[in-house]
Formats: C-alpha cells, structure tokens, sequence
C-alpha cells in the first residue's frame, strides 16, 4: 500500500513540475511570435523605405513597433529595445515623408530584433 501511495505522490509532484515549467514556455512562444511579426515588419519598412515609400515604410514600421512593444513585455532582451528605438525613429521620419531615412531606421531596426531572437 506505501509503494502505490508514493508512486502517486511522485506521479502528482511530476505533472505539478512539469504545468510549473510550462507557463513560461508558453509565454515565451508568445514572446517569439510577436519578434517574428516585427521582425518581417520591420523588414518591408526597410524595403519600402528603401523605395522612397514614405507612407508603406510607416505603416510596416508601426506594425513592427507594435510586436516588438509586445514581444519586449514578453521578456525581450535588449537588442529588442534598441530596435524599438529605431522602429520609433522610423515611424516618425516616415510621417514627415522621408521615405529613405525611416528605411535607414528600419534596416537598423531589423537588424537589433534579429540578434535579439
């Protein structure tokens, strides 16, 4: 009777680790799906911008900023932040039509969330 008595206690102690260990897994996965969301963002604000593309370089640089917001409260490092900045200063050239600078900004940007994968 005392051995499947403690088989269960360590059945129960192992599945309660194991729910334990997954929160975080499931958070980071989430963390992970936002970087990559900015990650191609940025990357079609660098191609537009590139394009002289004002207007298409700050919409994909709003939509990278908004992930990389997300995937930075999801435990992102900071490379991610520093790609938050450049995202900042991409949209902002972007809205005041310099195309060519907020590509420069996104480039940036692209290159920072992708060493912070």
């Amino acid at each position: 009777m005392i051995s499947k008595f403690s088989t269960l206690i360590r059945i129960v102690g192992c599945v309660g680790v194991l729910g334990f260990l997954a929160v975080p897994a499931v958070t980071l996965a989430e963390g992970d799906k936002h970087l990559h969301e900015a990650i191609g963002h940025a990357g079609e604000a660098k191609a537009h911008g590139e394009m002289g593309h004002a207007g298409e370089a700050t919409k994909h640089a709003e939509e990278a900023l908004s992930h990389a917001d997300a995937a930075k409260q999801e435990g992102g490092n900071a490379h991610v932040g520093e790609g938050i900045s450049h995202l900042g200063e991409a949209v902002d050239h972007g809205k005041q039509g310099h195309g060519e600078v907020a590509g420069e900004h996104s480039q940036e940007a692209l290159k920072h969330l992708q060493q912070g994968h």
